[in-house]
């Protein structure tokens, strides 16, 4: 199952697919809460994404047998044991994909001349992605980061490695007997070389850079190259050589920290466009300035869902089992408001106080 969605392969997502392209989402749920209704949901919402492909008369009996054929290819590929929040398969003739999100999705089947991708572009985004480089004078490994997690990356090539030589260079890290080991020539050489490679890794996914490493490997990483110095550094060695389960309790602090700083900054944001007329703050509001591209920042709690329904132009909220409901409606803001160009922050409940859970400021 795919967890990463990086801005080549959102594009390709978005692309027109032959008639029919299938979307289907479903609720799921981690190990620990409620899992064993997730086959039952699987298999109903599968049930009915087979009975759209057999009645809908624009399916014709070739593209019908080969969509579900991709759809069983999906399905094997699903591992509920290892289930996140939410599940979306996509499948359409000759291809299919399958996507673990940690952000609810709600039950949906379409057919369509494209994937509906919104719900992966906010889960996305809510996960505030992140890398990691982890360096050391003998290894450099990139770490992709999460809401809740990393897991290792060989984008770019990573992990890189040096031959030993004559040093052990975790034996010399950890006991610093032999600290010239920093100052040779063959470590600065690649360093740069990590740096290089982390800055083709960048250009095809900007995102935040934490830098590990001992003070010596970060002092030397930022003199011999360019693109890290920018990074926030966490001084923490070991961890080139390191699990995920390590680097995670390494960043995390300083991952929480800069949330907090972060969301500070958002309330300061929307305090100033209360003053300046050009705050707006609910879902109805912020659906209609989405659409018109007038939402330059848009702040959304973590948690904050809103069902709705679309009265013709307006949104009021949905009365619980409304068939018509629109249970996605904040997912649609975040990737129309992506789309025009917004800087979109997921911030902790509560940081909006009396703003309902989303808020906003309006270019205009």
């Amino acid at each position: 199952m795919e967890h990463a969605l990086s801005p080549a392969t959102l594009s390709e997502l978005r692309r027109p697919r032959p008639y029919p392209a299938l979307s289907v989402l479903t609720p799921t749920h981690r190990r620990e809460r409620g899992s064993g209704q997730d086959p039952v949901r699987l298999r109903n919402v599968v049930t009915e994404a087979r009975r759209r492909l057999e009645s809908d008369p624009a399916v014709t009996r070739e593209r019908r047998a080969d969509v579900v054929a991709q759809l069983d290819r999906a399905l094997a590929e699903v591992d509920l044991t290892h289930a996140e929040d939410g599940l979306v398969i996509f499948a359409a003739p000759g291809e299919h994909q399958v996507w673990s999100l940690a952000r609810p999705v709600p039950e949906r089947v379409v057919l369509s001349d494209t994937f509906l991708t919104r719900n992966l572009v906010a889960a996305q985004t809510a996960e505030r992605p992140f890398w990691v480089l982890s360096v050391s004078a003998d290894r450099a490994t990139l770490w992709n980061g999460g809401a809740d997690r990393v897991v290792e990356d060989r984008s770019g090539g990573f992990p890189l490695t040096r031959g030993r030589g004559n040093f052990d260079a975790e034996r010399q890290e950890r006991v610093g007997d032999l600290p010239s080991t920093f100052r040779d020539e063959g470590t600065r050489q690649f360093l740069r070389t990590a740096d290089t490679a982390l800055g083709a890794v960048l250009r095809v996914q900007p995102r935040p850079l934490y830098v590990t490493g001992e003070q010596a490997a970060l002092a030397l990483l930022d003199e011999a190259g360019s693109v890290a110095r920018n990074a926030v550094h966490v001084r923490h060695g070991g961890l080139a050589h390191a699990g995920p389960d390590a680097v995670w309790q390494a960043v995390r602090p300083v991952l929480e920290a800069e949330t907090a700083k972060d969301a500070g900054s958002v309330v300061r944001d929307l305090t100033s466009a209360r003053g300046h007329r050009t705050f707006a703050a609910g879902p109805d509001e912020l659906w209609q300035s989405a659409r018109e591209g007038r939402v330059r920042l848009l702040a959304v709690e973590d948690n904050y869902r809103a069902a709705v329904r679309d009265l013709g132009g307006h949104l009021a909220p949905a009365e619980a089992g409304d068939p018509y409901a629109r249970e996605d409606i904040v997912d649609e803001i975040v990737e129309r408001c992506l789309e025009t160009g917004a800087d979109v922050r997921f911030v902790p409940d509560g940081t909006l106080g009396d703003a309902d859970g989303i808020a906003g400021v309006l270019r205009y």
